[in-house]
């Protein structure tokens, strides 16, 4: 019936969003479809398609886009209506989070809150008004899709029926790939390093507030942060993101406009930083970050520390997963066992998937084994040492239930899915009201809307 959902739906709301990014559009004012009271335009299907291929995704658009991307919005709103009748409710904190995210984003988008509301021409009050409703909606259909979706569960008896269908020419090859943990422990600069790296930011604050520099080319000489300093260690940040370090947002939430803090120390290493300007929860910032650099004998502490570890692991006095959570010195890894994954969230990765020092540790190691303390950068630039635990390795092999089981059930429990909520429409298409303009006549995705609709010369 509703062929591809999963893919129309996560389109239909993506392009949705995006369009607030291009708020100067030509309105076509035109309804082009309506579930009960819910209304699609015929600009919201045209917007959408000209953002997607503003994001350079015109190549992944599908075939008769417009139709796609009305069935889509169709879609939401029949999930809307039936949430509405459910009771559920979508809070104004959690509508109010989910602005000032898509807000953000758009100011890091544009460079700062005046340009995107010279563009937009609009405050950002107003751009938060103008999408209230869409956010909501928006919100209201993910936890519709949920409400159904939940209970839908796939048994190892429904996997392997699912595997079997397959012809096996058709089952995916899969080359070599790895199951990986890790123990990080991070070497401490020493106590005179440390001091050193602090007298150099007073000095950077003193010149900055003196005049002598201005505090962004200080920051495009001095800072070790590569994610700002390009950018005369710029940030725009919002208190309520708990993606920055939390001390940092502290300490610019305490600044006036224009005046650089005390040093102070995060978990990236120190800083100064002065705020730019704040307007409630958003604030643009600057900083300049030192790294203390450490030597050799600091790196021999933490490879001792690790290599005690690994003895403990060797005589099997404990296990990795707890000597991660009571010696890894790495906050993010305490939560999963020091595992590796892809951004998928898999635990199997291929070569190309990891750095190069990693692969070279591998290269002699057999599952179950676990590396020597290994020394390397990691991606803050920042010298580490690491025990590597290889827990699996896989041969090139033709997909498989034994080796590829979890795989597999994913795929079958998305099969099911799409199949619940096809079903699931086909019960409720009939109790709405449903109109589509007749320009859409040809659509075949829009057949069983066509079905239950009225004449649109009604």
């Amino acid at each position: 019936m509703i062929k591809h959902f999963l893919l129309l739906t996560s389109i239909a709301l993506a392009s949705l969003v995006q369009s607030m990014a291009q708020p100067k559009k030509i309105i076509a004012d035109k309804i082009i479809g309506q579930v009960g009271d819910k209304i699609v335009l015929k600009s919201d299907v045209t917007n959408a398609i000209a953002d997607y291929k503003r994001q350079g995704q015109e190549g992944q658009l599908p075939p008769h886009a417009e139709c796609a991307f009305l069935e889509g919005q169709l879609i939401q709103k029949a999930l809307v209506l039936q949430a509405e009748k459910d009771s559920l409710v979508v809070s104004e904190d959690e509508i109010e989070a989910g602005l000032e995210n898509q807000i953000r984003g758009f100011i890091n988008a544009y460079g700062s809150k005046e340009v995107l509301e010279e563009v937009a021409g609009r405050t950002i009050y107003q751009i938060k008004e103008d999408f209230r409703q869409v956010f909501k909606e928006r919100k209201l259909s993910e936890q519709m899709r949920g409400k159904i979706l939940e209970p839908i569960k796939i048994s190892p008896t429904e996997t392997k029926a699912y595997y079997n269908k397959i012809p096996k020419d058709s089952l995916p090859f899969y080359e070599s790939e790895i199951e990986i943990s890790q123990l990080l422990a991070q070497p401490k600069a020493s106590k005179e390093i440390e001091e050193y790296c602090i007298k150099q930011l007073y000095e950077y604050k003193r010149q900055a507030e003196s005049g002598t520099k201005k505090f962004e080319q200080l920051a495009k000489l001095n800072s070790e942060d590569p994610g700002s300093k390009d950018n005369g260690g710029q940030y725009n940040i919002n208190r309520t993101n708990k993606e920055f370090d939390q001390t940092f947002t502290a300490t610019a939430f305490r600044l006036k406009e224009g005046q650089i803090s005390n040093v102070f120390k995060s978990k990236f290493g120190f800083h100064i930083l002065q705020l730019v300007s704040r307007a409630g929860d958003d604030a643009i910032v600057r900083h300049i970050l030192r790294i203390p650099p450490v030597t050799e004998d600091e790196i021999k502490l933490s490879v001792t520390k690790l290599d005690s570890v690994r003895n403990l692991l060797l005589t099997k006095k404990i296990g990795f997963g707890e000597a991660v959570d009571k010696y890894s010195e790495d906050e993010n890894s305490k939560f999963n066992g020091g595992a590796i994954t892809a951004r998928d969230g898999s635990s199997f990765l291929s070569i190309d998937q990891l750095d190069k020092d990693l692969v070279v540790a591998l290269k002699d190691l057999k599952p179950g084994d676990l590396s020597k303390p290994l020394v390397y950068t990691d991606e803050r630039g920042r010298k580490m040492v690491r025990v590597v635990y290889l827990k699996n390795r896989t041969q090139p092999h033709r997909e498989n239930l034994k080796e590829d089981y979890n795989r597999v059930a994913a795929r079958a429990l998305e099969e099911k899915k799409q199949q619940a909520l096809e079903n699931w429409f086909k019960d409720h298409l009939p109790n709405y009201y449903i109109a589509i303009d007749n320009e859409f006549k040809g659509c075949s995705a829009l057949a069983d809307w066509f079905k239950y609709s009225v004449k649109a010369d009604n």
